[in-house]
C-alpha cells in the first residue's frame, strides 16, 4: 500500500510532483455516460460491482488528498510564524483566488455552485484545525444572515447569533467576534438603512460580500392556511411577499419582527399565527410549510457584507466601498464623481444618507469596481479633495462568488 508523504517542515522546498500514474493495463477505466442518455447498444452495460469498486478507490484518493491539503495548510501557519489567533491566518483575497480557480477548472458534471460549496467547506475545515473563526451574525439561529455566514465561511466557523445589526458591529469592534455578517441590500426592496448608518461612526472595514438567493416560505404550527389570523416577519420580508399576502391572506394582521427567525420563534406558540421566513428557520422552530416560495420576484437576492477590523490586499477582482462627505457648493457631487470616469473606474452604486454632522447635511455611500491599490482607483481618490470634505474607505474586498 502506498504511503502518503508528510508535508515538509517550514523552510524546506516543496518536493517535485510525481508524474501521474496510468491505470494498470488490465483494469479499464470506467467511462462516464452522458447525462440522460442510455449506454450505446454496442457497449455492454458496466458491472455494478466494478463501478462501486472504482468509486471506493476514488474516495480513498480524495480522502488522502484532503488530509494532505490539511497538512500543507498547517505548514502555511508555521511559515507565517507565531500569530495570536485564527483571524490572523484568514486571508479573504487568497480564498477568493482559490475559488475562482475552481470555477475556471470546472468542466462538469457538477455545477459551479456545488463545487464552490465543497471547496469552501474544505478550506473552512483546514483553517479551523487550530481554532475556528468566530463570526457574529443577526440572529437568532435560522436567519438568512446565518445562511450567508455558512456560504462565505463554511460550517467550521463558529457562529455567534446576536440580537441586532448594531450588536454585530459592537462585538466585532470589541474583538469578541473575528468577523461579522450583516445584510445591506435586497434586489427588490433596496438598502437596509440601519446597516449603512452604522458605518457613519464605526471604524470597521468591509472585507467581503455575499449574495444569497432568498426564498420566502409561509409556515405555521398547523400547516393550514385557513387557521392563520396574523403573520410575523421582518419588514423587508413582508414587503417581498406583499402581493402574495394581499391575494391569499388579505385580512390577516401583519406584524413586524426583528428577524425572520424571531418571527418563526413567535409563530410556534399559537395555532392562528404564521411566519414568513426561510425553510431553515422552519426546521429550527418546528413549523410546517403552508406555502412557498411566496416572494413576489423569482430573482429575489439579498447582499450581505462581511465586517472586519482591517483592509486586505487585492484579489484581482474587487470592489471598493467609500463614504464621501460632499462640500456644500455648486457642482460638488459632479466634482466627486467625475474623477472616477476620467480614470476608467466603474461606479456600481451611490446612495445618500443624513450625515448626522448637522441638519440637512448628507454623506454619500459609493461602490466602485477595483481595489484601492489599483492605479486607477488610487488616482481617482487622490483627486476628490477639492469637492469632498472627507473620504473614508469602508473597504476593498473580493466581488461575491456564486
Amino acid at each position: 500500500m502506498a504511503t502518503r508523504k508528510a508535508p515538509p517542515k517550514a523552510g524546506q522546498a516543496k518536493p517535485a510532483a510525481e508524474p501521474r500514474r496510468k491505470p494498470p493495463a488490465s483494469r479499464k477505466p470506467v467511462t462516464k455516460p452522458r447525462a440522460g442518455s442510455a449506454p450505446a447498444a454496442s457497449e455492454p452495460a458496466p458491472v455494478l460491482s466494478e463501478v462501486r469498486e472504482r468509486i471506493d478507490g476514488i474516495d480513498r484518493q480524495i480522502q488522502a488528498l484532503i488530509a494532505e491539503r490539511a497538512g500543507w495548510a498547517r505548514q502555511v501557519g508555521k511559515a507565517k510564524g507565531p500569530l495570536k489567533a485564527a483571524v490572523d491566518y484568514y486571508r479573504p483575497e487568497r480564498e477568493a483566488q482559490v475559488l475562482r480557480q475552481v470555477l475556471d477548472r470546472n468542466d462538469g458534471p457538477l455545477s459551479d455552485e456545488v463545487l464552490l460549496r465543497l471547496f469552501r467547506e474544505i478550506m473552512s475545515a483546514c483553517l479551523a484545525q487550530q481554532e475556528p473563526l468566530k463570526v457574529g451574525y443577526l440572529g437568532p439561529e435560522g436567519t438568512f444572515s446565518q445562511q450567508a455566514l455558512h456560504k462565505h465561511f463554511g460550517h467550521s466557523a463558529k457562529g455567534l447569533p446576536l440580537g441586532s445589526i448594531e450588536e454585530v458591529f459592537q462585538e466585532v469592534e470589541a474583538g469578541n467576534a473575528d468577523f461579522g455578517v450583516v445584510p445591506v441590500e435586497n434586489s427588490g426592496q433596496g438598502t437596509i438603512q440601519s446597516t449603512l448608518d452604522m458605518f457613519l461612526t464605526s471604524p470597521l472595514k468591509i472585507c467581503g460580500e455575499v449574495e444569497l438567493a432568498v426564498h420566502q416560505y409561509l409556515m405555521s404550527r398547523t400547516g393550514r392556511l385557513e387557521d392563520i389570523e396574523r403573520v410575523y416577519s421582518h419588514p423587508m420580508s413582508l414587503a417581498q411577499a406583499r402581493a402574495w399576502l394581499r391575494q391569499h391572506l388579505p385580512k390577516a394582521e401583519k406584524i413586524a419582527a426583528s428577524s425572520n427567525a424571531e418571527a418563526a420563534r413567535r409563530a410556534r406558540t399559537a395555532d392562528d399565527a404564521a411566519a414568513i421566513a426561510g425553510e431553515n428557520a422552519g426546521h429550527v422552530y418546528g413549523l410546517k410549510v403552508v406555502a412557498g416560495p411566496i416572494e413576489d420576484r423569482p430573482d429575489n437576492t439579498t447582499r450581505f457584507l462581511v465586517l472586519g477590523r482591517e483592509l486586505f490586499s487585492a484579489s484581482g477582482h474587487d470592489r471598493t466601498s467609500l463614504l464621501v462627505y460632499v462640500r456644500d457648493q455648486p457642482g460638488a457631487l459632479y466634482g466627486v464623481l467625475s474623477p472616477f470616469a476620467r480614470h476608467g473606474v466603474s461606479m456600481n452604486r451611490i446612495e445618500s444618507r443624513p450625515s448626522h454632522a448637522g441638519r440637512w447635511q448628507y454623506a454619500f455611500f459609493i461602490d466602485v469596481s477595483g481595489h484601492v491599490q489599483d492605479p486607477g482607483v488610487a488616482r481617482a481618490l487622490a483627486e476628490l479633495g477639492e469637492y469632498a470634505a472627507d473620504v473614508k474607505v469602508l473597504g476593498s474586498y473580493p466581488v461575491a462568488l456564486g
